[in-house]
């Protein structure tokens, strides 16, 4: 089906050519699985999109407003995927940030991706991708508009058996996969990377740290991961993933995701076909 789609509250599905977000990438967006009129991660994704309009200067958005829309584009799906956009609006030519910026808010809903039950159930494989994630501080942990790494990174395979690539950053550091963080048992404590220097701290992730406080969060090397005896990713579109291999290393589904994975099914979510 095609996306159903708010601009600024109005059903419309265009936006200036002079906007910030299509000119520099100057925005954020926040991907929000729908179960019905329930979305359980919701208020990490508002606390997350807040804080990162506050460190780019964005306007903070109305939540409650954000929330009525999200549920007029969504209303009859009995699931969806949310995204909620939020640029910095129309502006002048040039870097310089408009004296009075006049935010713009895109809330879209979308059919959710199909995920086979084997990837719940056996796991996925990922690919190990060349390409490096560039670091930048001031910019980590937030779910900018510019994925432009993301998108290269995808374009280095095209075998339908791998779902996820690995993405490191220039210093060989793992970071994340390209549209999930990561998590690794390792001697028997879980990991996950670091993520000050770049990557997208997912509130999926969150929920995994809450639910596991005891996660050592710190720099993670391909050999250490290659060395886990369970991986798995986290996305708050498609839940917990087991990873069935990365590269030529092998891995079993673990106790600890399949622990988070029921964690999943008791906010609400579905983890089968489809959802």
């Amino acid at each position: 089906m095609a996306a159903r789609m708010l601009i600024d509250g109005v059903p419309v599905d265009q936006v200036p050519a002079l906007d910030r977000g299509l000119a520099y990438g100057d925005g954020l967006f926040e991907s929000i699985r729908f179960v019905g009129c329930m979305a359980p991660l919701w208020t990490r994704h508002m606390q997350r999109l807040s804080e990162s309009c506050e460190r780019l200067r964005i306007p903070v958005p109305d939540t409650a407003q954000l929330w009525r829309e999200a549920l007029e584009v969504a209303r009859g799906m009995p699931q969806a995927v949310v995204r909620i956009t939020v640029t910095r609006g129309v502006g002048e030519r040039g870097y310089a940030l408009p004296a009075s910026p006049q935010p713009m808010r895109v809330v879209a809903a979308f059919a959710p991706p199909s995920v086979a039950d084997s990837a719940y159930a056996q796991g996925v494989r990922m690919h190990v991708c060349d390409i490096r994630l560039a670091e930048q501080p001031l910019l980590a942990g937030m779910k900018h508009l510019n994925r432009l790494e993301q998108v290269l990174a995808r374009a280095e395979w095209s075998d339908p058996a791998i779902a996820e690539g690995l993405l490191r950053d220039s210093h060989d550091r793992v970071i994340s996969a390209t549209m999930a963080n990561l998590f690794a048992v390792v001697d028997g404590v879980l990991l996950t990377p670091t993520l000050d220097r770049c990557g997208v701290a997912g509130v999926a992730r969150a929920e995994v740290l809450a639910m596991y406080p005891q996660t050592q969060v710190g720099e993670l090397t391909l050999d250490t991961l290659l060395g886990a005896s369970e991986v798995f990713l986290s996305s708050s579109v498609r839940g917990i993933l087991p990873v069935r291999s990365l590269g030529q290393q092998d891995y079993a589904v673990g106790e600890i995701t399949r622990q988070l994975q029921q964690h999943w099914r008791n906010l609400g979510f579905l983890m089968e076909q489809g959802g």
